[in-house]
């Protein structure tokens, strides 16, 4: 069922358009684009005003057609039982036949979102792409999601790929939002992309793979906002995932490392954010710490969710360090043997891990575990993989749950460059709203997850061989049978003898 998208609101006086209107070069765009956008094909001079409330209007999540079972995978490599289940925290993970590729998983989402939403396709005027599956080291993939404007005739939209490990698709959505709120704003939508395919070679990491693709409508007027001046970003050189065999799919991974580096930015980025937001309201007549209480949802880059646990009980540890000894007393009663000890100090100490996993459970139960989902059921994503918790967290929750909330989130790419931020949902869960239009768009992700096919391990090894031997094949169409894919899904129909690829939808 197609639910649509409320315009955007007026940005540009009317009087103003009025008076300028037989001044421009070009024609007026058809009525259908001015239903979501104030803008003519050719730019007008801009107002003075920002655009309000920038952020995340609408919001499409796509996975692949079949997954495997995790308690399979634990027969099938012969550990113990519960080592990926419970141990990592993952159910099923997701993956690709050789049909899909990361150009494929963009279309598809992008042509869901533009479908659902039913916006004209000239109203977007920048689309910038977030993955690390580069298949090609010069063709971005925001070129490819360009056959899909060829119809309408836009070709006038800004942005290209942006590729950091998993942290590119929150570039991608700052990029967006800086353009919204710059000089260079033509008054039109930002698209962005998060797309990628999470695979291993055998052994340990295979099952925190996955594979999928969010795109999401920025605009203003938004029922997600992004707060203005509350980033709080952490980067350093470090290798702790890579990928410089470009003959391979799989990276090079140092997981305790990469572990250690994911907490110690959390902790930054977290420090820095909290005092962004402390300085701001001491603007406000406010004067007291910002704590975990001041978000209502937590939200992470999840390669496992285990992780994620680990980490919300990392937050309550830096909140408690920073406390007075009177509010260690009274808020964070059994945990005063920790008084005294430094963050950088405790990446490996299980006793602090345990009393705090321990202490924030039901805080992690309330904030961040129903954004776990689909991680849960498919796997690590990648770029797109904090934004398929967004889109958990909202399936999970009504319109009026999540109204007027603060929602937190932590970006984090290998390498590294990791990033805190927040939503400002808005107040109106009203039947027709946009927040309420946001949230009935999600409500189906459970029962589109079930429909998935289960594959064998077995079967999902053979896949995995397949994709090892027809990386940087040429002259080939992929094996497989279309019908496993999911209605709508774009596929890789051919790549000829000068790698060129081609590109075909299985009918909706």
């Amino acid at each position: 069922m197609h639910r649509l998208l409320s315009p955007a609101k007026q940005v540009l006086q009317v009087k103003r358009l009025t008076q300028e209107a037989s001044l421009l070069p070009g024609r007026l765009l058809p009525a259908a684009h001015q239903r979501f956008s104030t803008i003519p094909a050719a730019p007008l001079a801009k107002t003075n005003a920002w655009p309000e409330d920038v952020g995340i209007l609408a919001l499409e999540l796509y996975f692949p057609a079949q997954y495997v079972d995790q308690t399979d995978l634990e027969k099938y490599n012969n550990v113990e039982a519960g080592k990926y289940t419970v141990g990592l925290g993952q159910t099923r993970m997701g993956f690709c036949s050789v049909q899909e590729d990361v150009n494929s998983l963009c279309l598809t989402v992008v042509q869901r979102l533009m479908e659902r939403t039913k916006l004209p396709w000239d109203s977007v005027g920048r689309l910038e792409v977030g993955t690390e599956t580069i298949i090609d080291k010069s063709k971005a993939v925001k070129t490819v999601l360009m056959e899909l404007f060829q119809d309408s005739g836009n070709t006038d939209i800004e942005g290209i790929d942006t590729t950091n490990a998993c942290y590119g698709g929150t570039a991608s959505l700052f990029n967006a939002a800086n353009w919204l709120e710059s000089s260079s704003w033509d008054g039109r939508y930002a698209m962005v992309v998060c797309g990628d395919i999470a695979v291993y070679p055998n052994g340990n990491a295979r099952p925190t793979g996955g594979a999928g693709a969010v795109a999401m409508l920025v605009g203003p007027n938004a029922p997600l906002v992004l707060e203005r001046g509350l980033r709080g970003t952490h980067m350093e050189h470090v290798y702790d995932f890579y990928k410089p065999d470009g003959a391979s799919e799989y990276p090079m991974v140092d997981g305790k490392l990469s572990i250690q580096c994911y907490l110690r930015a959390l902790d930054r980025c977290y420090a820095v954010y909290r005092q962004k937001t402390q300085n701001q309201w001491k603007q406000a007549g406010i004067d007291r710490p910002f704590t975990l209480d001041d978000l209502q949802f937590m939200i992470f880059h999840t390669p496992f969710c285990k992780l994620v646990q680990k980490s919300l009980a990392r937050l309550m540890f830096n909140d408690f360090l920073s406390a007075s000894s009177d509010t260690q007393n009274s808020l964070y009663k059994g945990l005063e043997a920790f008084r005294g000890l430094k963050l950088e100090d405790t990446y490996n100490n299980r006793d602090v891990e345990k009393a705090f996993q321990k202490a924030s459970l039901h805080m992690f139960n309330q904030k961040t575990k129903p954004s776990l989902y689909f991680s849960t059921h498919n796997g690590n994503t990648y770029t797109s993989s904090l934004y398929g918790c967004l889109a958990s967290l909202l399936s999970q929750h009504s319109a009026q749950d999540l109204a007027g909330s603060r929602i937190g989130a932590f970006s984090y790419g290998s390498g590294l460059a990791a990033s805190f931020f927040s939503f400002q949902v808005s107040q109106d869960a009203s039947p027709g709203s946009p927040l309420e239009k946001l949230v009935s768009s999600t409500v189906d992700l459970p029962k589109r997850l079930d429909s998935r096919k289960r594959m064998s391990a077995e079967e999902f090894t053979e896949v995995m061989n397949q994709r090892e031997q027809f990386f940087h094949k040429v002259n080939f169409s992929p094996p497989g049978d279309l019908n496993s894919l999911f209605p709508g899904t774009w596929y890789l129909k051919r790549v000829d003898e000068l790698h060129r690829r081609t590109y075909a939808r299985r009918p909706v």
